[in-house]
């Protein structure tokens, strides 16, 4: 049996590096508009803890309009009826308790 010196050839490629800056760029947009929707849901806490602890927000940050449902199967509804299935992200769910979030971390 005769050893190639050729190298072995696959199929798969490394990510280029275009595709590297793309992830990055979307991940930090991804992250500076949640900290918009976060700065929004700071906002409004207080005033919708009180009333509706427990359920979950939705929100706009550009407009700073919410939806608001005590389950997430109903505020993925409202959200649907609302925006239809845009594949583009308009807002980001929050849980309305003391931390804001949704489950475990």
């Amino acid at each position: 049996m005769m050893l190639s010196s050729q190298h072995r050839r696959t199929r798969i490629k490394p990510p280029s590096q275009e595709v590297r800056a793309d992830v990055c760029r979307s991940n930090e947009q991804r992250e500076a508009f949640g900290m918009r929707c976060r700065a929004v849901f700071e906002r409004l806490r207080p005033t919708l803890i009180e009333t509706h602890f427990n359920w979950h927000i939705a929100i706009d940050p550009d407009t700073e309009q919410y939806l608001i449902d005590p389950t997430l199967k109903g505020i993925t509804q409202k959200i649907r009826d609302t925006y239809g299935r845009a594949s583009e992200v308009k807002l980001t769910i929050f849980r309305l308790n003391d931390t804001g979030t949704c489950g475990r971390i």
